[in-house]
């Protein structure tokens, strides 16, 4: 079986039943996407779009020798996997042990951390309490991206991410009332929960800001 090259030294991955082989270097964004939906039970399930998509992006940038999620450990990294993509950690050649040793320096970590925290308290209550913080902390690592939100997390549309809102975190999708960009949403309810007043107008429809707020979501258009 070919080998992954692994920050100069190659590794010679376990074989996945039914998979495709282990490829020869890391790919591409694109690739990693591919190989991890490969290895997903639902491969139109919006949470493991966004699971694969945010992954994807991670080891793309920052190799397969760090962890790919701030804010989850080694541990909790594999558990994630498991649940979503299982065995694409043996294709990708991830070595846990040093993993648990690895780490990579988040200079907005703190923002990931208010992000995910609003989501987390409002998680459904049927749904798995550890998957629901782990998809809670890829969502906010997703919103330091430059794009919408839904784009960052590699969903389809903005209804994709409308119905995984909705899913797992109903009582926060509950509160957009009036279908405003997420992640527009999510840092003005921080804004709230701080008691911070950051918008030019106390109401939002007389803001002069409310088309970057309200506007149209779609792939191509300059307002994030």
């Amino acid at each position: 079986m070919a080998a992954i090259w692994m920050g100069g030294v190659s590794r010679a991955p376990l074989a996945v039943q039914g998979r495709r082989p282990a490829p020869a270097v890391t790919p591409d964004e694109q690739g990693l996407r591919a190989l991890l939906l490969d290895c997903a039970a639902d491969r139109q399930d919006p949470a493991t779009l966004a699971v694969s998509g945010v992954l994807a992006n991670a080891f793309a940038r920052h190799g397969v020798s760090l962890l790919p999620i701030p804010g989850l450990d080694a541990r909790e990294t594999r558990r994630l996997m498991r649940c979503w993509v299982a065995g694409a950690d043996q294709i990708l050649g991830l070595d846990w042990f040093e993993l648990t040793r690895m780490d990579r320096h988040e200079p907005r970590a703190d923002e990931i951390e208010d992000v995910a925290a609003l989501l987390v308290d409002a998680a459904h209550e049927g749904r798995d309490v550890d998957a629901a913080r782990w998809l809670a902390q890829i969502i906010s690592v997703a919103c330091l991206g430059a794009d919408h939100l839904w784009q960052d997390l590699h969903l389809r549309s903005r209804a994709d991410l409308s119905s995984l809102l909705q899913d797992w975190f109903p009582a926060l999708a509950a509160r957009n009332t009036n279908n405003m960009k997420w992640k527009k949403f999510f840092y003005k309810q921080l804004c709230e929960r701080a008691e911070l007043q950051i918008c030019k107008s106390p109401s939002c429809a007389a803001c002069s800001d409310y088309a970057l707020c309200f506007g149209p979501e779609e792939a191509g258009d300059s307002t994030r």
